[in-house]
């Protein structure tokens, strides 16, 4: 369900004698208080969006994201999802934790080759997302309501159906970028969009040019060439679904791409040249929490599911579950036992905590962990797929 922040008409404000010019500049000035990165304001002319949206439906996709088919075209029709809707005013929040040292690609890209390591994706390390935006735009609202009294207002973080992207490149604050994200010249992509609602006739801010040129390292980079085409994703090979949004096994054939990376992807962003400009946050919520952003495949591994909870508590990441975080960690330590030489030290390590876990696995998890077994030095996945079965219970087999 969408999180989302309404308020109703009332009495709070004289909105007929307000200036359109300075209401916006009055919620610039809030926005900024409330440390959001930037405001911008969009109109409901989204070109192409509905279109795109359609045809990126028809082709399946989405995968298992059902809702996104049950909302269908109201994703891209904004007035529809919200009736009397004329505006839509576009938050940016910065998210590169304030702690962030120079350098700061090449070291996350230092990690996703050793095998050792586990791979959370920046934006999942600290505090959920969706609880700081929410926040900071539920309280953007509440000043807009006292100030201007709108009948239509509403503020949206994330998970409504929202051409976020399209409402973003629309407003100016950015453009799209051929891996489907919002860039900016001075920004990179490294923020959170959020977006309310209103019909209150502010003044729009005109698009900017896009400036990725003839560029396409997000494409190239792509472990499991999930980017089909330039602005276009399908998400049944983004890493970022099959470790987040998938709830049922992760297909074979895209377990090795995976590599060690357990909760989401970035690599599509590390290799962008506009995220050299990407901002630090200030906020302290961005801030890695258990050691995530060095965390190994072990230490993660060993924690059990109520370590999990309150490890995960006020993260993303808990929103996968206990099953789904196993399911995506074992394939990372199949992966790993195949990327070792047969000769190092943590081999044995790796196969004697699959082997200590696997009886008692749920289904789901059962068979990666028999997958990661199946894994050995110099080993191929097909040969992987074929020692599956054979490695896999009975218990864990049955349905």
């Amino acid at each position: 369900m969408a999180r989302e922040h309404a308020l109703q008409a009332g009495s709070r404000g004289d909105a007929a004698g307000l200036d359109p010019v300075r209401l916006l500049r009055e919620i610039r000035a809030h926005a900024a208080s409330l440390g959001l990165s930037q405001i911008a304001v969009s109109d409901l002319q989204l070109g192409d969006t509905e279109e795109h949206l359609r045809r990126w439906l028809e082709q399946g996709m989405h995968g298992a994201m059902d809702y996104m088919a049950r909302h269908g075209m109201a994703r891209a029709r904004p007035a529809e999802l919200l009736p009397g809707t004329l505006r839509v005013i576009t938050a940016r929040l910065d998210y590169l934790p304030h702690d962030t040292v120079d350098g700061w690609r090449a070291l996350e890209w230092q990690r996703t080759q050793d095998p050792r390591q586990a791979v959370v994706s920046l934006y999942a390390r600290g505090r959920d997302y969706h609880k700081v935006l929410r926040q900071r735009l539920g309280a953007l609202a509440g000043f807009i309501a006292q100030r201007a009294d709108p009948r239509v207002l509403r503020a949206f973080t994330d998970s409504a159906p929202v051409p976020e992207v399209a409402l973003g490149a629309r407003s100016g604050l950015g453009w799209r970028g051929r891996h489907s994200l919002l860039l900016r010249r001075d920004a990179g992509s490294m923020f959170f969009l959020g977006e309310i609602y209103t019909d209150l006739d502010l003044p729009t801010d005109s698009p900017v040019p896009g400036h990725c040129g003839s560029c396409t390292r997000c494409i190239d980079v792509c472990p499991t060439r999930a980017i089909v085409a330039p602005y276009v994703v399908d998400a049944r090979r983004c890493i970022s679904y099959l470790s987040i949004e998938l709830d049922g096994p992760i297909p074979q054939g895209l377990r090795a791409a995976m590599g060690n990376r357990v909760y989401g992807c970035d690599d599509c962003q590390l290799v962008c040249p506009w995220n050299r400009y990407a901002r630090r946050s200030p906020l302290p919520d961005f801030l890695p929490r258990n050691e995530l952003q060095r965390a190994g495949l072990l230490q993660l591994w060993s924690w059990d599911e109520a370590q999990f909870l309150q490890r995960t508590e006020g993260s993303a990441i808990r929103r996968i579950g206990w099953q789904r975080w196993r399911r995506n960690l074992a394939v990372a330590l199949g992966n790993a036992r195949r990327a070792l030489p047969a000769g190092d030290a943590l081999q044995a390590p790796l196969a004697q905590a699959l082997r200590a876990a696997l009886e008692h696995a749920a289904p789901l998890v059962a068979e990666h962990i028999a997958w990661a077994l199946a894994q050995a030095p110099g080993g191929d996945v097909a040969t992987a797929a074929c020692a599956v079965a054979a490695a896999t219970p009975a218990a864990a087999r049955s349905p």
